[in-house]
């Protein structure tokens, strides 16, 4: 009885004294995580309303919230979700919907900017907060976490692109949740089919759906959790202690909440899209004929026409290429020297008189009078420019942009002209004797005499052609939409109409339209003549940076460029972490006695440190592939992720101080290191803060400026 009580004793004070210490550590994490975050959205939302007046693509998504506010169609290369929930906050906060965004430097006068710029600032403030915790629970370290937090707090890359009506700090704010979501689950994987198991499961899906509803280039944080993913399932393969039933579990809870959920809420936005911008805008014409019959006010919306095509009708003929434009004639000829000096035939991005066509059987003879025959899958036709009587025509002439296919004309007079006048109708994926329906079948125009395709090329004509659309024969006959038309108005009195209702295309044909051309639209951003297009090797070195804001001394002038110290710190620290990964194996590979605490720094470094690197390559490295246009923003995610491996290996670095000296003097080393890093982060800032919060008076390279000697490099432009 004596020892058992002499036991309780001892053991009591060792219990409250775990107490007290963890209730400390509680105490200092919520104060070091309240610091953070009063810092990050303090440095976030200073100066949001400066400068007054559009910068850089403000005018693009701030003009596509506005079409959300008034519920008007329009064509973008990203998913929906980023615009929608921009439109919401100016929605929200007051804003009416009116203002233009026609151009950078635009004011904003009495229009009510400031809740969409503030709604982006705000998820950008939650990017420094995010990556605290999530390299706390990496590394279980306040100064890892503390280290990269500052990083990005002071970084004024982050700060900029955070202040702006643009897509890129929602979808920052995504991929970020999502690795933190990812994060806080792998901690539950000892208490699996808990709540907490769930709702971090949950949060991965909902935060994936997120990213990939701002920008495809989600994609990216989704392939990082499905690698973490199968490694989490082979790792429960290995647990003997699991029976199958346990693992089928397991799968099936990851494939509801990080595949059958996101696939979920990623549809719900589009669903939500198409049902609010329900009014005929300027995306009409990216869209299929039978899309454009959806859209109120669109002259297709409640139109009734016949179904089928037939001999006699007046037509109108759409490409299907994005911007392919109207096959259109009218009286002007090709100029000297352009192929054969007869009649343009190009296409043409707008309704207009000059887009009807009448359709006539080969040998001219259509019936005027009775039922007129139906046009079919193969039949040979005459097409008759309604307002100049030339028929489409094509010989051997080179085009004249497209010098390897042929030119196309009007030629003939009152429909009379010469064979080479006759095109075989094709019906994509059809057979013969198929008819042709009215805006749903894709039709092809086969040249009888050349065996050409007819083409639109989507280059743009000089001014003798208006700069209208060049319309081709092809001698390629590749299935593609620039060599695909669909027959969209169709007048022919002698046809009972129907209502084009009928024809309207279900959710998930117009889901699938709307992701083909949003990729096709994404391949063709290509760098324009004299247009800068950033190099993604430009982008760890912070080569050039982007203006957002005015050019001269005289304007407000906002330019987005990295801290530079912070940027080349994260640079170094990558070459760093690799030579203490391979130190690190080495010294277990050859069986060394780490003791605990480097054993512990070791599976930092491999695991923690190793999915962040995996998280900075799967962002970076993929843009090498690209052949699309770049800027220097695209980088910023995988700058992320680069901070916190930074914040990771540079206090594991720290930490090793006492391999070179012994206590007490380890741990001055230590902390001189981290005062010496925090003074260079908030010197750098203060240097290159107008960067951010906007310059006026003289450039950076005439005396008085207040950047005069900090253009380190000649590719800056401030």
């Amino acid at each position: 009885m004596l020892s058992w009580t002499r036991a309780a004793t001892y053991r009591a004070p060792a219990s409250v004294a775990n107490a007290i210490e963890k209730g400390r550590r509680f105490a200092s994490h919520r104060v070091l995580l309240m610091l953070v975050v009063g810092l990050s959205f303090s440095t976030r939302l200073y100066k949001i309303t400066e400068p007054p007046h559009v910068c850089w693509d403000e005018t693009h998504f701030g003009k596509m919230g506005s079409y959300y506010i008034n519920r008007t169609f329009f064509f973008d290369v990203h998913p929906p979700l980023g615009k929608m929930l921009i439109g919401l906050a100016g929605y929200i906060t007051g804003y009416d919907g009116t203002f233009p965004f026609i151009k950078p430097g635009d004011k904003y006068e009495h229009h009510n900017y400031w809740g969409m710029r503030g709604f982006c600032a705000v998820l950008g403030s939650f990017l420094p907060i995010f990556a605290y915790l999530i390299v706390l629970e990496l590394s279980q370290s306040h100064t890892a976490a503390l280290i990269t937090a500052s990083l990005l707090i002071f970084d004024t890359g982050c700060i900029s692109i955070s202040q702006y009506i643009l897509l890129d700090p929602i979808l920052m704010f995504f991929i970020m949740a999502a690795v933190l979501s990812m994060v806080k689950f792998n901690q539950q994987r000892h208490r699996p089919f808990t709540a907490p198991w769930w709702l971090w499961l949950v949060l991965i899906g909902v935060n994936l759906a997120g990213a990939l509803g701002v920008k495809f280039v989600g994609l990216f944080v989704i392939v990082l959790v499905g690698l973490n993913t199968v490694w989490d399932l082979w790792r429960l393969l290995g647990d003997l202690s699991l029976s199958l039933v346990d693992i089928a579990k397991h799968f099936l809870a990851r494939v509801v909440g990080l595949i059958l959920l996101p696939l979920f809420i990623y549809v719900t936005i589009f669903a939500i899209h198409f049902v609010v911008l329900n009014k005929s805008g300027p995306g009409d014409g990216f869209f299929s004929s039978a899309f454009q019959s959806r859209l109120i006010g669109n002259n297709l919306h409640n139109a009734s026409m016949p179904e089928y095509l037939a001999y006699g009708s007046t037509i109108t003929v759409k490409n299907l290429r994005i911007a392919g434009g109207y096959l259109h004639s009218h009286w002007h000829l090709y100029p000297e020297g352009v192929g054969a000096r007869q009649q343009q035939v190009t296409a043409y991005l707008h309704k207009d008189y000059n887009n009807l066509w009448l359709v006539h059987r080969q040998d001219n003879n259509t019936s005027q009078s009775g039922t007129p025959d139906l046009v079919r899958h193969g039949d040979i036709i005459r097409l008759e420019h309604k307002e100049t009587t030339r028929n489409l025509h094509s010989h051997l002439h080179e085009a004249p942009l497209t010098k390897k296919h042929f030119q196309v004309t009007g030629y003939g007079t009152n429909g009379t002209g010469d064979t080479n006048d006759l095109w075989q109708v094709e019906v994509c994926g059809g057979r013969k004797g198929d008819l042709v329906k009215v805006l749903r079948s894709k039709v092809r125009f086969l040249h009888r005499a050349t065996g050409c395709v007819l083409y639109s090329s989507g280059k743009t004509l000089p001014k003798w052609g208006w700069e209208q659309v060049e319309v081709t024969c092809s001698p390629y006959l590749k299935e593609t939409p620039s060599s695909q038309w669909n027959i969209e108005d169709h007048i022919n009195p002698r046809l009972p109409n129907i209502s084009l209702s009928v024809l309207k295309p279900h959710f998930l044909e117009i889901l699938l339209e709307s992701h083909i051309i949003m990729i096709r639209g994404n391949s063709g951003l290509k760098p324009k003549d004299n247009e800068m297009n950033s190099k993604p090797w430009h982008w760890p070195i912070n080569y050039q940076g982007l203006r957002f804001s005015g050019v001269n001394e005289t304007e407000y002038r906002v330019y987005l460029l990295g801290n530079p110290v912070i940027w080349w710190m994260n640079l170094a620290t990558l070459g760093l972490y690799l030579i203490m990964v391979a130190v690190a194996s080495v010294a277990l590979q050859r069986g060394f006695s780490l003791g605990p605490k480097r054993m512990e720094h070791a599976c930092v470094l491999m695991r923690g440190g190793g999915l962040l690197l995996l998280g900075w390559l799967l962002h970076y490295v993929p843009f090498y592939t690209m052949g699309r246009v770049l800027y220097y923003h695209h980088y910023f995610p995988a700058m992320l992720f680069n901070t916190m491996l930074t914040g990771i290996t540079l206090d594991i670095l720290l930490k090793s101080a006492d391999l070179l000296l012994r206590p007490p003097y380890s741990d001055w080393l230590q902390r001189v290191g981290q005062m010496a890093f925090l003074f260079t982060v908030l010197y750098s800032f203060y240097l290159f803060h107008p960067l951010s919060y906007g310059m006026t008076g003289p450039l950076a390279h005439e005396p008085g400026s207040a950047m005069a000697g900090l253009k380190w490099m000649d590719s800056w432009e401030f």
